[in-house]
């Protein structure tokens, strides 16, 4: 593991995986379970596949997903500058620097680095709020994570849809009550939605993330997974969640 410099504000933490660390920002915006959840329900992906993770942030999914699969590479793409530096940082520091590579853009921009039909697979943790709705933080860095400021929804299935392959696979984590806007976008892209699993934090809730799979070019069939279940009724992760972990 390389010895990296870290900047003001800014801690190495462990992944409890396979001894992968990140850095983080304790003033910016810090990975979430989502971000667990959806490289769990993305890692059955083939092997030698090519994947592109869509505003990677910290380099959480490409960095956990670069031990748990077989893939061939992982190309990260995050339009905030201090961010991705962070990112390509955490590569170096798990010395994985010639299995992932971060570029700092817009996914706007996507098509200046690669063709069409380039990926195999995109996994993406978009943000979750539509602009201009919502509370708002005063900090840029959350309120980019947060909010569709530099691209929305529509602008990551579009690009999604041109950069990959036929019958490529398309992973998604977002909140329920976007669903709507979520399916119907990506049938109008021409990426079938194809599985759904919601996430409740006990059995009693009602979900606060669905994960979406879609495929592109498939044909019509959803399978509706049975829900994840984050807590116990006494506070205490379930198996499921456990199992995730790796505990």
């Amino acid at each position: 593991m390389e010895k990296i410099d870290l900047k003001i504000n800014e801690t190495i933490d462990d992944l409890e995986f396979n001894n992968l660390k990140i850095i983080q920002n304790n003033d910016g915006f810090k990975f979430g379970i989502d971000s667990i959840l959806l490289t769990d329900f993305s890692k059955k992906i083939k092997n030698e596949s090519i994947v592109l993770d869509i505003g990677s942030g910290s380099g959480i999914i490409s960095i956990l997903l670069s031990e748990k699969t077989k893939s061939k590479k992982i190309i990260g793409i995050e339009v905030q500058k201090d961010v991705a530096d962070m990112a390509r940082r955490s590569v170096i520091l798990n010395n994985l620097e010639n299995k992932i590579e971060i570029i700092n853009d817009n996914i706007k921009n996507i098509e200046k680095y690669f063709q069409n039909n380039f990926f195999d697979v995109i996994v993406t943790n978009p943000p979750y709020q539509k602009n201009n709705t919502g509370l708002k933080s005063e900090d840029e860095k959350n309120l980019i994570s947060r909010h569709e400021v530099e691209c929305t929804l529509e602008d990551i299935i579009q690009k999604s849809y041109k950069v990959l392959k036929d019958k490529g696979v398309f992973f998604m984590v977002h909140r329920p009550e976007r669903l709507v806007d979520i399916l119907y976008i990506m049938r109008k892209y021409k990426i079938e939605p194809k599985v759904i699993k919601f996430v409740c934090p006990k059995v009693s809730s009602k979900p606060s993330l669905v994960l979406i799979k879609g495929i592109k070019n498939a044909k019509e069939f959803l399978k509706v997974e049975k829900n994840l279940i984050i807590y116990n009724e006494n506070g205490t992760y379930t198996k499921e969640l456990l199992n995730i972990y790796g505990k």
